[in-house]
């Protein structure tokens, strides 16, 4: 039984409907918000089967219904504090937010409370839009396709209880099930953050981490396949990744290894083996752009962060040994900086042992970091999560690295709002990344002023994405 297929968009009749589904919701009072994702197969593969037995029992309307979408005719009123205008960086006192439906319908210091709304009172908190996090992997693991997408479904909502009610997932690390769960979480059926997703990345054929070593093939099942060699190969994979749905294609310019293998010279140098050709890369981007996917790189250094940032991508990741040249290219084509430092802290201890403690990659994407921003490059908040080392839920660390590597909180705080807003595809950042009238009601709050403290990010106590409350924890504080 495929339980996370995509449907048609639903009818008004469906959307208003009170009788919903609620077996695919993965609450976190049963997996923590902070509990390790790849210890969860038993508790996983319990609530899916509980979920299936709850399934049988509900009327057809009632599975096809979306419960975790806000009703049309809601009115909620927030009393905030402090709320932080992500488009200024400026923080703004004793605000009100009138939220109708899953939208923002008005912001201000007096609006009048229409009768019967519920209000919400944040008055000892600040009051922020919800984090958006530009680079994050799902897929975490599990044995077969039902457990890695309930794996992946349960991420995405710890994710979604930190704060980040919009992430772009940068790699299914084989087959498509990333958009099933963005599409189920659109259509309100299941609970999560808003996504937009690469599927799996495209890459040559046997030159990477995660190589196929079958002839003749594209995409298939759920593993990892790539045959991307030469520029019509190119424009056929990412036909292929268009036909199933994909917001955005990922490819590789230099090679990924597995931990510090062939990653450094005798020297302590960082080795940047180049893997897609400038021509194919181009290739990869034209066609994209002509189905109106975006493209997003990952890229370390040398010819083949040079063919990433020059082929026309639209969102180069990592970029540890960027350079002026480089920074040059950035500002030419206005590209952003996905630094993505999660994953690269989680690699420090590693690449110290690898290099008798002369060289790691977050070192070199600290460097490389303070000369973008002294430069103007635009930083986007993009962390990496993946792994138990790279945990989801966690990122907003990465707030206090930005500051102690020279942007104000305030800088730091827009990284993760109209920064990432701009760069992901469609436009959406019409839809998310600040507080204003017309915008989906994407809001937390902490308790703290994070423009005196930083840290007040990772003890995000209150999340609301699209009008529906997903937890408060600031009640009675």
């Amino acid at each position: 039984m495929e339980i996370l297929r995509r449907f048609a968009p639903r009818n008004d009749a469906a959307r208003n409907d009170e009788t919903h589904v609620e077996c695919l919701q993965l609450p976190t009072i049963i997996l923590g918000i902070g509990e390790d994702s790849m210890e969860w197969p038993l508790k996983l593969a319990a609530v899916f089967v509980a979920g299936i037995a709850g399934l049988a029992a509900l009327p057809a309307q009632a599975q096809l219904a979306g419960k975790y979408l806000a009703p049309r005719d809601q009115v909620v009123v927030i009393r905030a504090g402090r709320l932080f205008d992500a488009r200024s960086g400026t923080m703004l006192t004793n605000q009100v937010v009138l939220v109708r439906g899953d939208r923002i319908a008005d912001v201000g210091p007096g609006l009048a409370i229409p009768s019967g709304a519920s209000v919400i009172d944040l008055s000892n908190a600040t009051v922020m839009p919800g984090m958006i996090d530009a680079h994050v992997h799902i897929n975490t693991g599990g044995v077969s396709e039902a457990q890695r997408t309930l794996i992946a479904l349960a991420n995405s909502q710890i994710d979604l209880a930190a704060g980040f009610t919009t992430v772009l997932d940068m790699d299914s690390r084989g087959g498509y099930n990333t958009v099933d769960i963005r599409d189920e979480i659109t259509s309100g059926r299941v609970q999560g953050p808003r996504m937009q997703v690469v599927g799996q990345s495209l890459n040559p054929r046997a030159t990477n981490y995660y190589p196929d070593i079958r002839p003749g093939r594209f995409q298939e099942g759920f593993i990892e396949d790539k045959n991307v060699n030469g520029p019509w190969l190119a424009r056929a994979a990412v036909r292929e990744a268009k036909l199933h749905g994909v917001d955005w294609v990922k490819i590789y310019t230099t090679q990924d290894f597995a931990g510090t293998m062939h990653m450094w010279t005798p020297d302590a140098k960082l080795i940047n083996s180049p893997s897609l050709t400038f021509e194919e890369v181009q290739a990869i981007v034209d066609e994209a752009h002509r189905l109106g996917i975006k493209v997003a790189c990952h890229a370390y250094g040398g010819e083949g962060m040079a063919i990433c940032i020059n082929a026309g991508v639209d969102a180069p990741n990592h970029l540890l040994e960027l350079d002026q040249d480089g920074i040059r290219v950035l500002l030419e084509k206005k590209l952003p900086f996905v630094p993505t430092l999660d994953d690269l802290i989680s690699l420090e201890k590693e690449d110290l042992e690898a290099t008798g403690g002369r060289n790691s990659r977050i070192k070199l994407v600290e460097q490389a970091f303070r000369r973008a921003i002294a430069a103007g490059v635009p930083i986007v908040f993009g962390s990496g999560a993946t792994s138990p080392s790279i945990p989801h839920g966690k990122q907003a660390n990465q707030f206090a690295y930005y500051a102690k590597w020279g942007l104000t909180p305030a800088q730091a705080l827009q990284t993760a709002y109209m920064n990432a807003a701009h760069m992901l595809n469609y436009g959406i950042e019409k839809d998310i990344g600040t507080i204003e009238k017309g915008k989906f009601a994407d809001i937390i709050a902490v308790l703290g002023n994070p423009l005196a403290d930083v840290t007040e990010m990772e003890r995000v106590r209150f999340v609301m994405k699209g009008g529906m409350v997903i937890r408060n924890d600031v009640a009675g504080r």
